[in-house]
Formats: structure tokens, sequence, C-alpha cells
């Protein structure tokens, strides 16, 4: 963990003069080359590092992991491992549901505290399970599964308080959300804290919350199944009343942007980031994740959508896109029998198709632009008609390259993001081709930051 830290602090001293951007709905390829398998996450920070907990839908909706990756710019991340695996039988046994895991540590005990919505696949069960680790990212011993204080639990979450006290936030379907107190151990629930009862507009579920200053700020998304919303907040200064009625923080109508709340990360006394899940019922491993900051003022918060934002080194404020220049592909030079395609979608209506294959095409792009020398998010925007990923090495001014995910998009072309070190000047060349033998996918045009 050690050495993750020290090659981690050192991606971060080199941000300082990048360009390095949270593309929200992309693919982020993490360092294993597979996109973040990290639904409905949870994140923890220590030592300057944030460790981003969340479920692996590889497999589907069933259980087959509880991973973990790390990051000291929120923009790269590295896969550390899983905290739980499929087990033969039992409650991480075949056709298991396991969802929403969140880690807390517990500053009595010494141990990192897992909570998770553990069901069946027909979601009949309705309990939360409990794990306990001796470091944040390593294995961790699952306990038990259970219906906290005998009510059901589905989208749920957790929060350590100012003082070190942690508590639950559970989803009951016959009754509402409610915050629920944990034992000093963080390992059982001990007593209702508040709820908001289903009626009156309360019918909430996948809650998230934060303190700013004296104020607690608690998201939820409307109960609409795996669809998206328009999600709502409630603020009060008591966990056990006072809470304001529930409303909207981004721009009414837009269903949170096609998401769903997962978790809020605090950044300082006043500001927050937003991180969500844009589902994709059908093809779950394909989902990717609404990633966006929140504007706080008193009591008000808003969120509006960016196709990228800048996180800055503190975290405590963003800025806007930075400006960037377009390459089209079907301009840039072709090997092996990469060549035209027609994509209704794209920006000149065409698009460089047969990438990898037998054939070993390949599109390579020159006379990049880049006012730095340093790390840059260089979108790739592409079409992938297949339901599963598909793959690209890409190459960086002659370097062995890098192994770069593709989720499935259909129709408009996606993006998938690229950080890499450009050189100062014109003269930067990315070539995108396949690995083995396998297709890579249709290329758009690249999106790189002039600043």
């Amino acid at each position: 963990m050690r050495l993750l830290q020290l090659a981690l602090t050192a991606s971060l001293s080199r941000v300082a003069t990048a360009s390095l951007q949270v593309v929200p709905g992309g693919t982020w390829t993490a360092s294993n080359g597979e996109h973040l398998q990290a639904h409905g996450a949870g994140l923890i920070q220590e030592n300057g590092t944030y460790y981003m907990v969340g479920e692996d839908k590889s497999g589907g909706s069933s259980f087959s992991n509880v991973n973990c990756y790390a990051s000291t710019d929120l923009v790269q991340w590295t896969y550390v491992g899983a905290l739980l695996t499929r087990q033969s039988s039992g409650d991480l046994g075949p056709n298991r549901v396991v969802e929403r895991p969140k880690v807390i540590y517990n500053d009595k005990t010494k141990k990192y505290v897992l909570w998770m919505h553990m069901d069946s696949g027909s979601y009949g069960e309705a309990r939360v399970a409990v794990a306990t680790g001796d470091s944040v990212c390593g294995k961790y011993q699952y306990i038990r599964s259970f219906q906290p204080l005998g009510r059901q639990s589905r989208d749920m979450g957790l929060f350590k308080d100012d003082d070190g006290k942690g508590y639950l936030l559970t989803e009951d379907r016959e009754y509402g959300l409610r915050i629920v107190a944990l034992s000093d151990d963080f390992l059982s629930p001990t007593t209702n804290v508040f709820g908001w009862k289903l009626e009156g507009g309360n019918r909430v579920e996948a809650p998230a919350m934060i303190k700013l200053g004296k104020t607690y700020f608690m998201f939820a998304s409307m109960m609409t199944g795996w669809d998206s919303n328009d999600n709502q907040y409630t603020t009060s200064t008591s966990l056990s009343s006072g809470w304001s009625g529930w409303k909207k923080f981004a721009d009414s109508g837009t269903k949170t942007y096609d998401s769903q709340t997962t978790y809020i990360l605090k950044t300082s006394e006043s500001t927050a980031i937003y991180m969500g899940d844009r589902w994709l019922k059908n093809n779950l491993m394909a989902s990717s994740y609404i990633w966006l900051p929140l504007s706080i003022s008193g009591t008000s918060v808003t969120m509006k959508n960016f196709v990228s934002w800048v996180p800055t080194l503190n975290f405590a404020s963003w800025q806007s896109p930075p400006t960037e220049n377009s390459y089209e592909a079907e301009k840039a030079t072709y090997s092996g029998k990469a060549r035209n395609v027609d994509c209704s979608g794209c920006s000149s209506k065409l698009a460089a198709g047969y990438i990898g294959g037998p054939d070993k095409g390949g599109v390579t792009f020159s006379g990049i632009k880049s006012d730095i020398d340093g790390l840059t998010t260089i979108r790739i925007k592409y079409i992938n008609a297949d339901s599963s990923p598909r793959y690209a090495n890409v190459r960086v001014n002659g370097d062995g390259g890098r192994k770069i995910a593709f989720l499935p998009a259909k129709g408009d072309p996606a993006s998938s993001t690229l950080n890499v070190n450009l050189k100062k000047g014109s003269d930067n060349t990315i070539v995108i081709e396949g690995l083995g033998t396998a297709w890579g996918p249709d290329v758009d045009r690249l999106m790189v930051p002039v600043q």
C-alpha cells in the first residue's frame, strides 16, 4: 500500500500544470485496462489518497466482487483489488445481490467497516450486511446479514459525523427512509434517529449525506427502479429533527442528468462533489458515472451539467471545460485495412472503422497541439455497436501504449478518456490500434485541450 501511495503522490505532483478532467458519462479506464467497475460506490480518504469501493457489475446483476480503486486526483484510478469476492454458497454465493457498498473507519476499534445491501436475486430479503477489514483496500472478513431493527433495507448509505459516531441510512419500502444510529464498533444498529414516512412526497431511496459547518445535507433519488429521476435534497442542523422539505438540485426535468445519487464527496466546509450512477438496466456492466460539482450557498444546492470539468489540486474548487481542438479521424492516416465507415451521429458523418481485427487496422493522428508539457485528459469520441466493451492500444509519441476500454455506444458517439503526457507544441502523435486480433472501436475524433 505504501508503494501505491508513493506512485499516486508522484502522479499528483504532475497535475499542477496539467488538464486532467472528469468526463461525466464517459468510459473511465482504470490501471487494469478495464472500465471502472465500482457502481453504487462510496469513497473514503486516507493520507491524501481517495479509495473508491463499489460493485463489480462485469458479470451482470448477480454479485461478483466488491472492488476497491485508489486515486489522488479523482481522474486516474488504480485498481487495487476486491474486498469481497463470490463464494460457492451463502450470502456471497452465486445468484446473490450485493449493492451500494460503503466503508467508514472506526476510530475506537481501528477497523474499516463495510456495510452493503444484501439480497436474493428476486430482491425478496431486503437486508444489510457487514464486514470488517484491517486496511481500507485489503481483504475483509464477512460477518453477517440481517434486517436492521427488524425492518426492510434496500438502497442504503453510511455517514460518519464529526464526533466519530456512525449512522446507517436505510430505505424501508414499508416505512420510508431512516437514519439509524450504529453501535460504538459500527457493527450493529441501535436506535432510529429520524425517518421520512412514505406519504407526502417522501418516497426516496439511495441516500447520501454530508455535513457542512453545522448543517446536514441529505441527498436521495425518488423511487423509479433503475430509471433515473429528478433527485432531491433536504437540510437540517439536527439529525433527529427540523429537516426541510425535499427540493431538486439539478435542472428540473433532466432526471439529474440521467443519474442516481450514490455518494456525496465533501471537499471543504463549503464545497462537495455529487457522485451518481447512470444505470443501463439491460446491461449493468456498461453503466457509467456522473460526477459533477455542487454549488452550495447556505442551505441552497444547485448542480449544472458539464461535458467535462477540471478538479483543482485540493478539490475545493473546479474549472469549466478547457478549450479543445478537434482532430477528425477520417483526416488522419490509416494503416492495415482501417478505412472510412458511415456514422450518422459523427461530426462529419464518417468515422475510422476496422480498427484492429486480423488485418491490424490503425489510425494515426499527427500534428496534435498542446500548450503545456504535462498530463492531459483527451476525449476519444467513438462508436461501439457491440453489447460488450471493445479495446484499443493507444500509443502517444512513440511509447509502447496503454489499453483503453470503450463501452457499448450506438447512435451518438460516446467519450472514452485518455490521460497522457503531451509535449508543448504541435508535434504530438497519437496512434489507436487493435489489441491482438480483436476489433477496436470506430473512432470519430479526438478532443484535445488547448491549455
